[in-house]
């Protein structure tokens, strides 16, 4: 069976012909990334713009790149959710546009789940119930699985997302947009020891919380600036914000190294715990963050410590991509789920 998989949550318009859940045939990926980037993140009415102007064209390159006819797919399988509502709308009309003239069923797919099932379309050995942590610029989940439609959420972030926190940190240090790989490559020349961070507590232990350790880094740059231990605010600003030039002192370095060391830290602490609260043995990441360097490389060391099988799906699928959307969704067609016309965005 042929799935057509669309995708258009933020800021990427996606579109991908995946055969039985498994074999990715064609994965087609537009991004307006680097419009948002003077603005230091994404903006709604620019992403959906430009997902209006080009999703007939990914469509039929996803299609082409397949090399089958429209007439062969058998399901349009599209996020419908969480996103930004404007993105969202797009590829939800488009998908019912195609499924109401082609004459084949519709299924609207959970943006947060879809990251999960990324790790089956390249690994054949991922095996139910397992947890799964979904970390991305927009959210920061933990779930337990006992299958594709039976999905418990174990926590997620009670303020910035970890993805989120990354950007503005890296704002804060006059790096860029996004800011996960620009502070990586910072990160591997700097000591991640050097800084002493921290996140703050939840009430529920497998809850997240960001905010904190971005504020953190904030005042500690101030108080280096008042010190002269860094230079002054560029003029007009009241937060500091640090030039390219700068960034590349030691201490920027430094920074930058301890601030992602104490996230990725966090992110393996509450992971393992929801593990052993499960009493399982397999841990899924997912996300866009998850295709950090440093965070694979901890979690694997961790893994063979605890005795654990985690799942990575290859860096190109970490991101929004519409061949995870297709899979999950022919996962859940055989289970007899299905959409009607009146599919609309949900946001939770």
């Amino acid at each position: 069976m042929y799935i057509l998989g669309i995708e258009t949550s933020c800021d990427e318009t996606a579109a991908s012909v995946v055969k039985d859940g498994r074999r990715i045939l064609s994965n087609s990926i537009a991004s307006s990334l680097s419009l948002h980037k003077r603005y230091w993140g994404v903006v709604p009415e620019i992403a959906f713009r430009m997902q209006l102007e080009t999703i007939t064209q990914i469509a039929n390159s996803a299609i082409k790149e397949a090399r089958i006819d429209l007439k062969d797919v058998g399901l349009i399988s599209v996020t419908n959710g969480p996103g930004l509502l404007g993105s969202l709308l797009v590829g939800i009309s488009f998908a019912k546009s195609a499924s109401l003239g082609l004459g084949i069923p519709l299924l609207g797919i959970n943006h947060l789940y879809s990251h999960i099932y990324a790790s089956f379309l390249e690994n054949s050995h991922v095996s139910l119930p397992f947890v799964s942590l979904v970390v991305s610029g927009g959210h920061t989940s933990l779930f337990y699985l006992k299958d594709f439609d039976k999905i418990q959420l174990l926590g997620s972030t009670q303020d910035d997302a970890c993805g989120e926190a990354f950007d503005k940190v890296a704002k804060i240090l006059g790096l860029g947009y996004p800011g996960g790989p620009l502070i990586e490559r910072l990160s591997k020349n700097g000591n991640p020891r050097k800084i002493r961070l921290g996140c703050s507590k939840t009430e529920n232990p497998l809850d997240f919380s960001f905010s904190g350790i971005k504020t953190a880094v904030l005042y500690y740059v101030r108080k280096m600036t008042q010190n002269s231990k860094l230079p002054a605010y560029p003029a007009g600003r009241q937060t500091p914000c640090l030039s390219g030039r700068q960034a590349n002192s030691k201490l920027i370095r430094d920074i930058a190294a301890s601030f992602q060391e104490t996230v990725i830290d966090t992110l393996i602490k509450k992971s393992v715990l929801a593990c052993k609260l499960k009493n399982t043995k397999r841990l899924v990441v997912g996300g866009g963050v998850a295709a950090n360097s440093r965070l694979r490389e901890k979690f694997y060391e961790i893994a063979r410590e605890k005795g654990l099988t985690i799942y990575f799906p290859s860096k190109k699928l970490c991101t929004d991509n519409a061949a995870m959307v297709a899979g999950l969704g022919y996962q859940l067609f055989k289970k007899g789920y299905i959409s009607g016309l009146d599919l609309n965005a949900d946001l939770n």
